[in-house]
């Protein structure tokens, strides 16, 4: 559902001191996908969301994070168009919501200038409407001016107050689990 997620933080995660200096972090939507699993009675069911852009800003000396990761919460699929169009009009509302936002507020743990580092990081999710408080584990690879983020996160969507899709003789999971990959530059 919320696969976006993520991406979410791709940049927000670069804690090395550059001489005072912020970084930034652009993530190239082409090369950055959500894909979520939800089960259901009998089968689980896998889908994806398409990432729309998403840019973060670190200054590390003052540890602030800034910045937005957005998925198009229009393009989420399953591969079924009865139960794609479902997920749109009851669950996520996309003509009205077309976006699922994450916004990083901090960042624990350090991430070094080169290699891979695993870090905390906590963000505000915004989807159908509402926002929520999310922390994911994020494991950020950094190479020359270049850098892939994957995370691995929960979506409590019937808890956060999402309508629950399940009918008399389907019934689904109330939470969804989202995977998120991204990559882009980093812009020194």
């Amino acid at each position: 559902m919320a696969g976006v997620i993520l991406l979410l933080v791709a940049g927000l995660v670069y804690a090395t001191p550059l001489a005072g200096s912020a970084t930034v972090f652009e993530l190239h939507p082409a090369q950055s996908h959500v894909v979520f699993t939800l089960t259901a009675l009998l089968h689980t069911i896998h889908g994806t969301f398409r990432v729309k852009q998403g840019s973060l800003r670190l200054d590390p000396v003052h540890g602030v994070v800034s910045g937005v990761c957005v998925v198009d919460a229009t393009s989420g699929d399953t591969g079924n168009r009865g139960r794609d169009r479902k997920m749109h009009t009851e669950v996520l509302a996309s003509q009205w919501y077309p976006d699922i936002v994450f916004s990083p507020v901090l960042l624990r743990g350090a991430v070094a200038a080169q290699g891979t580092s695993t870090v905390q990081v906590d963000c505000t999710f915004s989807i159908a409407g509402t926002s929520h408080h999310l922390t994911v584990t994020v494991v950020v690879r950094i190479s020359g001016d270049s850098f892939t983020i994957s995370t691995d996160f929960l979506v409590p969507y019937v808890q956060w107050g999402l309508p629950d899709p399940s009918t008399f003789l389907l019934t689904v999971g109330k939470q969804v689990q989202v995977h998120f990959e991204a990559s882009g530059r980093i812009m020194r």
